[in-house]
């Protein structure tokens, strides 16, 4: 994996690159949408080339093992041809999942033992264990095995889960280096710093993490509950140590506004369940702020979800009929409601990069941030 940085932001922290992968380029930043059990839920594949122009997905390590296994995946010749996806893949290492399992699973420092949510089953995950996964599952990014804390969190537990992290990622890198990619195409391992919200932890965790000259880095344990201010002030430290010449990804976030300003603080790459998720229980997010489709106020309104838009959503469906849809209980509208949220969002890092690129990004965010936290 190469990156190449292009522009930064005269007044700021803002960066515009490009990460080249076997499966295609990436111009960053940008935004990589959620496909947790090889698809992006109720999203067509051919949207999410055509109209979304996603570049890179995101699989998800836990779900893809429990379902469809990785017999399944192997003989498909992995995920890449298992969904038909030929764009690059990054797939997550499965700690976040096995952390919101806090009720059905063991942690050790050999890895952890955790129920399945479908049946039940037991299941080990070790640093190992999850290498020789993602290397079967084929993605392009791979995600070291990590502990993400809750939040709030105690002090000598964030120091202590940590520690663990970092172990396990020296046994990831380990067990990576004794074995070859399945599919013939290269995959980067990228570790991932935590530390909670305190920040001694957090500069000596992007210190270690930076000390191991990955091809890139991410950015955990946040966006998991702490107020918004402490989650910039953890990414403004952590990016300060973190390599300039590597890619970094926050995981998990977020609002188109934490997006932006994260941007700002020199943050590439994101995922975020939120425009799917959200888009099904009918909020839309747009250029002008955040509506609930559901409200009676958009009965009649006939003008496009948002006219600002340049999607296929925006240039066919009203506000009034993606309304009707989720009243009539019909399912077309929380597929139209995912597909505009997401092409939202890639095209809100796409601006982002052009005005980065331009040279007034600072300007364009300061005044795109109040818009975007309207409520409508």
């Amino acid at each position: 994996m190469k990156y190449s940085l292009q522009a930064t932001d005269p007044k700021g922290k803002a960066r515009a690159g490009t990460i080249e992968t076997d499966h295609g380029k990436i111009e960053t930043p940008i935004f990589m949408p959620v496909g947790t059990a090889a698809t992006v839920k109720a999203i067509h594949q051919r949207d999410i080339y055509d109209d979304v122009k996603a570049q890179i997905i995101l699989g998800n390590t836990y779900h893809l093992y429990l379902r469809p296994g990785l017999d399944i995946l192997q003989k498909a010749g992995g995920l890449h041809k298992f969904n038909g996806w030929h764009k690059p893949i990054l797939t997550d290492s499965g700690g976040f999942q096995v952390y919101s399992l806090s009720g059905m699973r063991k942690l050790t420092e050999e890895g952890v033992k955790f129920q399945s949510h479908i049946d039940g089953s037991y299941h080990i995950f070790t640093p190992e264990r999850v290498m020789d996964i993602q290397r079967v599952i084929g993605a392009d990014i791979i995600m070291a095995f990590d502990e993400c804390t809750p939040y709030p969190c105690d002090y000598e537990y964030a120091k202590k889960s940590m520690g663990l992290t970092h172990r396990w990622l020296e046994r990831c890198v380990s067990h990576l280096n004794s074995t070859e990619p399945v599919y013939g195409h290269t995959q980067s391992l990228f570790p991932i710093v935590q530390g909670s919200t305190y920040r001694d932890l957090r500069a000596q965790s992007a210190e270690f993490i930076a000390s191991q000259g990955a091809d890139g880095n991410a950015i955990g344990g946040l966006a998991v509950g702490e107020p918004a201010e402490m989650m910039y002030e953890m990414i403004d430290l952590v990016n300060g140590i973190l390599p300039q010449e590597k890619p970094r990804y926050l995981m998990g976030v977020g609002t188109p506004v934490n997006i932006l300003e994260s941007i700002a603080l020199g943050v590439d790459m994101f995922d975020c369940v939120m425009p799917t998720r959200n888009g099904r229980n009918g909020m839309l997010f747009t250029s002008e702020g955040i509506i609930n489709i559901k409200n009676k106020k958009w009965e009649d309104d006939f003008s496009p979800v948002d006219p600002q838009g340049t999607s296929f959503v925006d240039s066919q469906y009203s506000k009034a009929y993606l309304r009707h849809l989720f009243v009539a209980g019909e399912r077309l509208g929380p597929m139209i409601a995912s597909l505009h949220n997401l092409a939202f969002y890639l095209e809100l890092v796409t601006q982002a990069r052009a005005h980065i690129i331009d040279g007034d990004f600072t300007e364009w965010k300061n005044m795109m941030v109040p818009k975007l936290s309207n409520r409508l």
